[in-house]
């Protein structure tokens, strides 16, 4: 079988998905990043390091704890 034929049968099973990419204006790009971002995080990480090391790092700085008076 050719690669064309196999890549337009993969398309037609999946229709819906294709028309509501073409037709929505909604992404869920913003949300792909977040998980990229943290697995990337996770690998580099393995083995390295705690839990708290890596909560450290993926949650978002609590704005006044870091600043001195």
């Amino acid at each position: 079988m050719v690669a064309i034929e196999r890549f337009a049968r993969v398309l037609h099973r999946d229709l819906d998905a294709v028309y509501n990419a073409i037709e929505l204006a909604w992404s869920n790009g913003q949300a792909e990043g977040q998980i990229n971002r943290l697995k990337t995080i996770k690998r580099a990480m393995y083995g390295r390091a705690g839990a708290e090391l890596l909560s450290g790092r993926v949650l978002p700085l609590d704005q006044n704890r870091h600043h001195i008076k």
